[in-house]
């Protein structure tokens, strides 16, 4: 049954990928993480020319160890801003701003549409701002589980599910801070820590190939 599954999603992501492409993103489909994974380190990082790369909080990128495997290589300088090791919110805010200022931006998505359309809801907005503008390149890794068919989808998966999913794995524990860590699901909250403040719709990438986009045969992330 597995084979069937399988199967059928490399037929529902390549058709993605086309979509990506016709919309100027670089697009690649791969059937397993370890395969996404040699794919970034021989071929994406090379031909971008990456030296100076940076983040956004990424349940999916973390899974491939991909950012443990940069900074272990002295060939390249990581910046540092969510994982730096502080309480002090400003500065991390602060060090969020220096990471826009790379040669590689890596990243997962909130939703992917079978359209090619990447759809993303930030609390900060430092994962959206590097995709919209900022680092010469942005590398998006996405599984399965975030192919959806349209824009309304896209939206409705990420309220429903992905931001109280989130809000969850971040463990905001106080209910008047993230309702939806109480509830399950957004009640559009006023709270100091909501974690759905900024959309960001990338219909199309500017310039052509600036956003890579790597799809995995694979449920990965929220």
């Amino acid at each position: 049954m597995k084979e069937v599954i399988d199967k059928y999603w490399m037929l529902k992501l390549n058709e993605c990928k086309n979509a990506l492409e016709k919309n100027n993103f670089e697009a690649y489909v791969t059937e397993t993480s370890e395969e996404a994974k040699r794919l970034v380190f021989d071929k994406i990082i090379p031909n971008s020319g990456a030296k100076k790369i940076s983040h956004g909080g990424s349940l999916t990128v973390d899974t491939l160890e991909i950012l443990d495997l940069i900074r272990k290589n002295p060939e390249f300088e990581v910046i540092e801003a969510l994982a730096f090791p502080t309480n002090d919110r400003k500065e991390k805010m602060e060090r969020a701003r220096h990471a826009l200022i790379v040669d590689l931006f890596i990243t997962g998505t909130n939703a992917v549409t079978e359209t090619g359309i990447l759809v993303n809801l930030d609390m900060w907005g430092n994962r959206v701002g590097a995709m919209a503008y900022g680092p010469r390149n942005v590398l998006i890794i996405a599984g399965r589980n975030k192919l959806v068919p349209n824009l309304s989808d896209a939206m409705d998966r990420i309220k429903s599910y992905a931001a109280p999913a989130n809000a969850i794995r971040h463990d905001m524990k106080h209910p008047r801070k993230t309702p939806c860590v109480a509830t399950g699901k957004c009640i559009e909250c006023n709270g100091e820590w909501r974690i759905c403040n900024t959309w960001v719709i990338n219909e199309k990438s500017f310039p052509k190939g600036r956003i890579i986009v790597v799809l995995i045969n694979e449920d990965l992330g929220l």
